[in-house]
């Protein structure tokens, strides 16, 4: 076993008060792909980059288009929680993980079984009518075609939070109150590129950050572990 991987082990097994921070990297073991790393495969489908589509002022105005994307590149119903859902599941049910809080929007976490699960952009499982708010599941929005619409007639938009649009107030206070509170920050599956999702990590003053991450992040500096691997290659130890 990799002597980081060994170190990684000991801290988590001395620490009762953990928070994980995870991004799209945490899904990725499970077939979900991070737009983000193949910007030039999705162009020579779409007429748009992802950020465009993904946004609010391109929903809004080219809803039709939106849904293409969403349904084609978004929802993954068949994705299963890999080796890092499942551990952080366990390591929550033992009273050692408090928090997760997620960019992912996927429900994975929770299809792992874990409960306090803060998801900050959202989630494509949860659906609402911009008319009446009335709620619709995944199971809905795939069982239609073109823009889908509410019985009242309204037109449904995904619970997930687009580009131009905030973060739920409720949900960053609760991740703050986590973060700043924990003895233990695990970053894993993000580059801490996406704001202001990132930013939260900076509430950390405990005494372990640890980074697992295929490639580096602007906080490895500050990290007390740093583990350049696949994030459910790692969990699996735990396992």
């Amino acid at each position: 076993m990799d002597s980081s991987i060994e170190k990684f082990i000991e801290l988590v097994s001395h620490c009762d008060n953990i928070v994980f921070f995870g991004g799209a990297g945490v899904s990725t073991e499970s077939g979900i792909s991070d737009f983000r790393s193949i910007d030039g495969l999705y162009s020579q489908k779409y007429k748009y980059p992802p950020e465009t589509i993904l946004s609010h002022d391109f929903f809004m105005k080219n809803t039709l288009e939106f849904y293409r994307f969403y349904r084609d590149k978004m929802i993954f119903p068949d994705a299963k929680p890999n080796y890092a859902h499942i551990a952080l599941s366990e390591l929550e049910k033992k009273g050692k993980l408090k928090a997760i809080v997620t960019q992912n929007i996927d429900n994975l976490h929770q299809k792992s079984g874990s409960k306090n699960v803060l998801e900050l952009h959202g989630s494509v499982h949860r659906n609402y009518c911009m008319k009446c708010s009335k709620f619709y599941d995944i199971t809905y929005i795939l069982g239609t075609k073109d823009v889908p619409r509410c019985e009242c007639g309204g037109v449904i938009k995904p619970d997930v939070v687009l580009y131009q649009e905030g973060l739920d107030n409720e949900i960053v206070e609760q991740a703050v109150k986590h973060i700043s509170r924990a003895d233990m920050l695990i970053i894993g599956g993000t580059s801490l590129g996406v704001y202001p999702a990132a930013s939260l990590v900076d509430y950390f003053s405990g005494k372990d950050l640890v980074l697992i991450n295929k490639g580096s992040t602007s906080k490895n500096c500050r990290a007390s572990l740093v583990i350049d691997n696949k994030i459910g290659q790692v969990f699996k130890n735990f396992l």
